[in-house]
């Protein structure tokens, strides 16, 4: 194995934790039920496709870009009073790793949002590329974000390890090829999950089990 990849939200930063409240808050606003629902099935999923998930649970004249819109105000509202946290062992782990193996970034967010985000924190420098979610037509569980990724570092998918927390992202990954590791956040994986997991780890640092 050559190289590792990383999800960045509820593996690097702690920014799932803020997304389900502004759900939550938007979902009282909108009148929308089942939102414990939405949320997971939305989990690493980029704008287009969380709208087009939205309007699949909700109908097709569910406000679903009204709706994206106010999660993000909410978000940036709460971002900006109270920060945004690393997750457990995320900086020491990107450090030790990166001293070994070129590492590359595949997430969802934007890129303009998520820059500054791993800038704030001070992780940024860690990685060799970076993908984002408006860099790919499609994203997780689509495979095409992580076959990105690991073509911007010159590596066949079978070379890289993929670290995820949503159900989306280790689709994602095992469809492109990747070997996935869980690092389970918000949701827990059932049997199917677990069985295209190379790994599961209670947090990064478990990484190192794999040097």
């Amino acid at each position: 194995m050559k190289a590792f990849v990383f999800d960045m939200d509820g593996v690097i930063l702690d920014t799932e934790t803020i997304s389900f409240k502004t759900w939550d808050i938007a979902a009282a606003e909108f009148g929308v039920c089942d939102v414990e629902s939405a949320k997971f099935r939305c989990m690493g999923a980029n704008r287009a496709d969380t709208c087009q998930l939205l309007r699949e649970m909700y109908g097709a004249d569910f406000p679903s870009e009204k709706f994206i819109d106010r999660t993000n105000i909410l978000f940036d509202e709460i971002w900006h009073t109270d920060g945004i946290a690393l997750m457990p062992f995320a900086y020491e782990t990107l450090e030790m790793l990166s001293k070994k193996y070129p590492l590359a970034l595949a997430t969802s967010t934007r890129r303009a949002k998520a820059v500054v985000q791993l800038k704030e924190v001070g992780v940024d420098h860690f990685f060799t590329t970076k993908t984002f979610g408006d860099d790919v037509a499609h994203s997780k569980p689509n495979p095409e974000i992580y076959l990105t990724a690991c073509s911007s570092l010159d590596l066949s998918p079978e070379e890289c390890f993929a670290v995820e927390d949503s159900p989306n992202g280790i689709k994602s990954a095992f469809s492109a090829g990747l070997k996935p590791i869980m690092i389970p956040d918000k949701f827990q994986p059932d049997e199917a999950l677990k069985s295209m997991c190379y790994r599961i780890f209670k947090d990064l640092s478990e990484l190192k089990n794999l040097l």
